[in-house]
């Protein structure tokens, strides 16, 4: 009746679960007073064979501390080599028997033998030992071994609803992958650190180019590529705490950061270490990592503005300093926040298609006939009003957006162009301004093709044109394949980055188009006329065609004749407009005149 009665007193500590040192200690107590003068211990062994106390009443603090970490074997007293063996150890004289030589300090005072019994899990893993210490030399009578029976079930019961717990804990709380606190933790931290009113710094982490790296080397390299970011993260931030709080996103909580000074040190001590070169699965990398960063002083508590801010300054050092780190300002947020707003926008205009494509005419400047034209997106908004893209610019550092819209204009100009042909209209090409988003999915060449041979328009008819940073940056090589199809690539706004001429030796293009802020100081700075009628030179002799962009006056066409350029187009010459305006101004050029 007492087993039962102890019994039942453990299993409803373990159905409440309370911690599995307080049922440990609980059991021993009430063992001891079940059996008097003999007092027991619990011992767990770890997954590395050292063992642990768990609960000795009748230990004195320094034979706890000697006990835990010893590890298990054929000769470590009675529990470790009852652990060892996985059977019950006896020994009768604990001063002289060879298994506690070296563990004399182990002995509790008075106690002469021991008998140890294996805690034996379900599965067969010995998880620690349940022993009797006796103050006679002796073992065990049968009240007592029934007693150890029902103990070492209790602990291995106890036990395994203890891990179950831990590894419940481990799931929630931790990231599988990386072993690092997950963002359910992240959160949880956050908000207990904001109620100790403390200063707080947070750095979020962005792993650059791991989309990139489970293309091309796999998933199980993007995997160790995010496994030794994170440990190198863990790390060097230290003693701060690390988080993954998304696929290829960590965070990092910083307490006591009085000024942006300390925030950028460890942002700068993060990147450094992330940088080493690493050999993942005989794949050399260096990893890169992107920061951004934001501080919450005294006095401020709002958890979310915190996330928010460093959001932010993430969004834009991924926008403007891939590699780097980005301190949140006070006008950042705003920025990105019109930024935010001007994407939405554009993608519920998408939804609702409230896109319409206008064209600028491409002239000659000595006959004024139209040769052509770029087309240019335009947004309605939900009032019918016509936004012109310069409200909505902002909008085209999002990739997604940029291709989306891109899809649109590909597609209702190649349907304009076969509508011109139909009229017999000789409008001698269409230009499409394309972003380097454009070119990463390597689907734009083919998606041009066939939306031009739906509607049966020939690729000559098309030209792309892309900017300098585009014609620099990572898509340049890319660039190339529309030439290959046949279709025509035009450098826009020329001289307005870093691009020159000598550039086009290695990725030529089809047309130049002049800067507008070139054309404009025609007549008034004569640095650049000098530039632009050397433009035009440079260009005639490599078989390239100039446009000049941005025409207000009659001096600036004189001026552009004088130096060779043909081509132009700006307000002065025709506003874009939509296809049947265009259309009208083509069949009766008097318009253009009026």
């Amino acid at each position: 009746m007492m087993l039962l009665r102890l019994q039942n007193l453990i299993l409803r500590m373990v159905a409440r679960g309370e911690p599995l040192t307080d049922i440990a200690e609980a059991l021993c107590s009430h063992v001891d007073a079940l059996v008097p003068g003999v007092i027991c211990s619990v011992v767990t062994v770890d997954a590395e064979g050292a063992m642990q106390v768990l609960a000795a009443p009748s230990l004195r603090p320094e034979q706890r501390e000697a006990l835990s970490g010893v590890k298990i074997g054929p000769r470590a007293g009675s529990c470790g080599t009852a652990a060892y063996l996985r059977e019950e150890v006896v020994v009768l004289d604990l001063q002289s028997d060879p298994l506690w030589a070296g563990y004399e300090i182990l002995i509790p005072p008075g106690m002469k033998a021991c008998w140890s019994s294996p805690i034996v899990m379900a599965s067969g893993r010995v998880a620690g030992t349940f022993a009797f210490y006796f103050p006679e030399s002796r073992g065990p009578h049968s009240l007592e071994r029934a007693i150890v029976e029902t103990c070492t079930q209790i602990c291995a019961l106890a036990i395994e609803h203890d891990e179950i717990q831990r590894e419940n804990a481990r799931l929630a709380y931790f990231d599988p992958l990386t072993g690092l606190r997950n963002r359910a933790s992240f959160q949880i931290d956050l908000k207990q650190a904001l109620r100790g009113g403390e200063p707080l710094g947070l750095l979020l982490i962005d792993i650059d180019r791991l989309k990139l790296t489970n293309d091309t080397a796999g998933h199980i390299v993007g995997d160790l590529l995010i496994q030794a970011v994170s440990r190198r993260v863990s790390e060097a931030c230290s003693p701060a705490a690390a988080y993954r709080v998304g696929g290829d996103e960590l965070a990092v909580l910083m307490h006591g950061v009085v000024d942006d000074k300390a925030l950028e040190a460890m942002a700068l001590r993060l990147i450094a270490s992330a940088g080493q070169p690493a050999d993942l699965n005989d794949h050399m990398m260096s990893p890169s990592i992107t920061i951004g960063g934001a501080r919450l002083e005294t006095g401020q508590n709002a958890a979310e503005d915190l996330r928010q801010r460093a959001d932010f300054a993430l969004y834009h050092a991924k926008e403007t300093t891939r590699g780097g780190f980005v301190a949140h300002t006070p006008d950042l947020g705003s920025s990105i926040a019109r930024r935010f707003a001007a994407i939405r926008k554009v993608g519920a205009a998408l939804d609702d298609m409230r896109m319409e494509a206008h064209y600028q005419p491409v002239l000659r400047l000595d006959t004024r006939r139209i040769v052509g034209v770029e087309a240019l997106c335009r947004l309605r908004g939900t009032d019918g009003a016509l936004l012109e893209a310069e409200m909505f610019s902002a909008a085209m550092s999002d990739p997604a957006i940029a291709r989306r819209l891109t899809t649109f204009m590909v597609s209702q100009a190649a349907q304009d162009m076969r509508r011109w042909l139909d009229m017999d209209i000789g409008i001698e090409h269409v230009g499409i301004n394309v972003s380097g988003g454009d070119f990463q999915s390597g689907a734009l060449c083919g998606q041009i093709a066939r939306a031009f041979e739906k509607h049966r328009v020939p690729l000559k008819n098309l030209v792309l044109e892309v900017t300098e940073e585009v014609y620099l940056g990572e898509a340049a090589r890319s660039v190339a394949a529309p030439r290959a199809e046949g279709m025509l690539v035009a450098l826009d706004d020329f001289g307005t980055g870093y691009a020159s001429l000598t550039h086009l030796l290695d990725f030529p293009v089809d047309i130049i188009k002049i800067d507008r802020s070139f054309v404009g100081r025609l007549e008034s700075d004569p640095l650049s006329a000098i530039i632009v009628e050397g433009i035009v030179g440079m260009a005639a002799k490599l078989g390239i065609r100039i446009v000049a962009e941005g025409i207000e006056t009659e001096q600036q066409i004189a001026r552009l004749l004088g130096f060779g350029c043909r081509l132009g187009q700006g307000y002065l010459l025709a506003r874009p407009a939509p296809f049947d305006v265009i259309t009208a101004m083509i069949r009766e050029p008097a318009i253009l005149d009026g």
